[in-house]
């Protein structure tokens, strides 16, 4: 079984050269991959001389850098961490066992039922995470603890049916959303979590990078979940309607006059709207069963041929007698 060990890199020369050799004695049988993304401090050489492979990404993000990686890897088991420290090897093998032996697709390496909250020292990083988690397991069904976390482990079926789009931070959240939708097979476990060592700085912006998550969420929703979302956006254009039309029906239905056209003009098109986003909201849910139907049609169209390849290849050839 080939595992690969996923380290995406930006300026982490403090610590990579720890991660590559703390998850080598973990996994000495994987092959562990760090993907430089433009660092100036010499992160990549650090890491080749501690026995990583190095590769290089020059678009700028982590969801650039995965995207990549999982384009050019091949394995049966992927561990995906971060090359800061923060995540200890101590569960990977653990985690590797959940996808090589009970055939998990993604396993979730939970940090917010451990150390995280008394670890990490950023400001509104707590409420952030509770508030992504609540959003992603109320509009996608889901009961994971951990949305943002960086430690995971994937099958082969996960990372090459995984259509990446996020281009930065929000890509975590991008895994997760995919996952639920495709009623993938998710594990969960609790790590350990430690902050990063003094001198070693985070690439995320708690305000920026935590909009885009939020961005994004909402974005795979209109994606993944088209009925709900343009169901709510109509419900929201009927109720502006009934508003402001309840006035004039008032006004009506007393005098019988209606000295109001403009609002009631309005409140017309806005339930005309309300009409049209409803009706969207079924053609595209059912083009989004139909994408569902297509991913699972796949799935085991390739699980076929790759048994019939090992099939044709038969068993190894017994040696020659002397």
């Amino acid at each position: 079984m080939r595992i690969a060990v996923l380290i995406p890199c930006y300026n982490e020369s403090l610590t990579i050269e720890k991660v590559v050799r703390d998850f080598r004695e973990v996994l000495p049988q994987a092959d562990i991959y760090v993907y430089d993304n433009n660092s100036t401090d010499g992160t990549d050489e650090i890491a080749r001389k501690a026995g990583a492979i190095v590769r290089y990404e020059r678009r700028q993000g982590k969801g650039n850098v995965i995207r990549t990686m999982f384009r050019e890897i091949h394995a049966d088991c992927y561990l995906l961490t971060d090359g800061d420290d923060t995540y200890p090897a101590s569960h990977a093998r653990d985690m590797v066992n959940l996808v090589l032996r009970e055939n998990a697709d993604m396993v979730v390496g939970d940090r917010l039922s451990s150390t995280y909250f008394t670890e990490n020292k950023r400001m509104f990083h707590n409420s952030g995470n509770r508030l992504v988690r609540m959003l992603v397991n109320r509009f996608f069904k889901g009961n994971i603890n951990d949305i943002l976390t960086g430690y995971r482990a994937f099958s082969r079926t996960f990372v090459k049916s995984f259509p990446v789009l996020s281009t930065g931070f929000e890509i975590e959240t991008e895994m997760t959303i995919h996952a639920l939708d495709k009623n993938l097979n998710i594990r969960s476990i609790p790590v350990s979590y430690r902050d990063r060592p003094e001198g070693s700085k985070s690439k995320l912006n708690t305000y920026s990078d935590g909009f885009k998550v939020i961005k994004t969420i909402f974005r795979l929703l209109k994606d993944y979940k088209p009925l709900q979302f343009f169901s709510a956006l109509a419900g929201i254009s009927f109720l502006l309607a009934a508003v402001f039309t309840t006035p004039v029906l008032i006004e009506f239905y007393r005098t019988g006059l209606v000295p109001r056209f403009p609002t009631l003009i309005v409140s017309g098109f806005s339930v005309l709207s309300a009409i049209l986003l409803f009706c969207c909201g079924l053609i595209l849910d059912t083009e989004s069963k139909r994408s569902r139907q297509n991913f699972e049609f796949r799935l085991n169209l390739g699980e076929m041929l790759r048994h019939a390849g090992q099939a044709e290849e038969g068993p190894p050839n017994p040696p020659a007698s002397k």
